[in-house]
């Protein structure tokens, strides 16, 4: 199998952290020497591990922010 490359070029913040010290993060990552996408998965705290995640377009984010605000209250998780 090839090596995967992959630089975190933008930390944008933490969503979550498990009691392990893994953070559940949205960053922009460039994977194989590509244009940087958004990414949401879980890393090691050295950034040298992760899990499996989500990359996004600037288009794709663009309308999951938009489907994100446009839900009704009641389907809010509060």
């Amino acid at each position: 199998m090839a090596e995967l490359k992959f630089e975190i070029t933008k930390e944008l913040g933490v969503i979550s952290e498990n009691a392990k010290g893994w953070t559940k993060e949205l960053n922009m990552v460039s994977w194989n020497d590509n244009d940087p996408k958004f990414d949401i998965r879980e890393w090691s705290p050295d950034h040298t591990r992760m899990s499996k995640g989500i990359t996004l377009t600037e288009e794709e984010m663009q309308q999951l922010v938009e489907l994100f605000n446009a839900r009704d209250e009641e389907d809010s998780f509060e």
